[in-house]
């Protein structure tokens, strides 16, 4: 039998891993069981497959731009995960077409990628861009282009943003999934993008979902 649990009222307001509890020196059942669901959850978020085609529907409709779609030179999923390089970089087809684009003034790019949780950038990203797109109008500023990436890192962005001429991109991608936010949506925004930029060169809002940071809220600070 498990002893009482002082710590009840405490879980109940954060989902991170506390008050376990323990049955002699281990885990309960249930909690070693929920734990394994847990990482079964984390581990599908990652594999999960990428809608690109529904999500450019999704962010046409917010935006009323045309989204283009790119793919890094990671081939799959596999390589995808086991080369984080490749999927820095867009492969020669993609990069062509967005060479081929006409060449305007463009204030702010926006990249949806899916990175290491795809589920995260179908649900929250058409809601962030919406919001965002709604808010920047008072300040004088907009969206200017929209491109969905699949199998993507976040400096994809930056060779994204160079062949487009933008001043700043922003990359809004699936983050690393954790035990109990499989499905939270970063946003990186980067000032004159180009290959070879740092992580020392961005500016990051993470946790963007209902539970964490919501996507208005992320708006705003964006």
């Amino acid at each position: 039998m498990s002893p009482p649990d002082p710590w009840l009222e405490l879980r109940r307001l954060t989902a991170a891993r506390i008050a376990l509890g323990r049955s002699g020196v281990s885990l309960p059942t249930q909690e070693w069981l929920r734990f394994a669901e847990a990482h079964a959850t984390a581990r599908d978020a990652v594999h999960g497959v990428f809608d690109a085609s529904t999500l450019a529907d999704a962010l046409q409709a917010v935006t009323g731009l045309t989204v283009a779609r790119v793919h890094s030179a990671a081939p799959d999923r596999a390589i995808y995960l086991r080369r984080p390089d490749l999927g820095r970089r867009l492969d020669a087809a993609s990069r062509d077409g967005l060479a081929a684009l006409p060449r305007v003034e463009r204030d702010l790019v926006v990249v949806v990628g899916d990175g290491l949780s795809p589920v995260a950038a179908a649900r929250h990203s058409a809601a962030l861009l919406a919001a965002l797109a709604s808010q920047l109008p008072a300040q004088g500023q907009r969206v200017d282009a929209v491109v969905v990436a699949e199998q993507s890192r976040v400096a994809l962005g930056d060779e994204v943003g160079a062949l487009l001429g933008a001043r700043a991109v922003l990359v809004l991608i699936g983050e690393r999934p954790g035990l109990s936010s499989p499905d939270s949506l970063g946003a990186y925004l980067t000032w004159a993008p180009r290959v070879g930029r740092s992580d020392a060169d961005r500016n990051c809002v993470y946790n963007i979902r209902p539970e964490g940071l919501p996507p208005a809220d992320a708006a705003r600070r964006l």
